[in-house]
């Protein structure tokens, strides 16, 4: 179960940040990118690593809390939040019947 959902966490996290890495280094020059002044890396490969790894780790916290809030089908089969065969039940709102 365990290495289940870490394929479903890795793998689409894994190809959405190679896509990510496409598209943002298509339209910014990593050697161009600065902060105060200062070239921010120090070659394009390294910008390429680190970017991809960074899009990596944000798509990867995407995919593992859409796992944590997936609910199994037996968990959401028959659930009513309100007890239907009790009268009174949800708080004073019942139909006259």
């Amino acid at each position: 179960m365990l290495a289940k959902r870490l394929i479903l966490i890795l793998w689409p996290s894994f190809v959405a940040a190679g896509a990510l890495n496409c598209l943002f280094f298509a339209l910014f020059d990593p050697l161009e990118l600065t902060v105060s002044g200062e070239p921010l890396f120090t070659s394009r490969l390294l910008a390429y690593s680190l970017g991809f790894f960074a899009f990596w780790m944000f798509t990867a916290a995407s995919s593992m809390l859409t796992v944590f809030f997936q609910k199994e089908k037996s968990q959401v089969d028959g659930y009513c939040p309100v007890n239907m065969n009790k009268p009174g039940s949800n708080g004073g709102t019942d139909l006259a019947h």
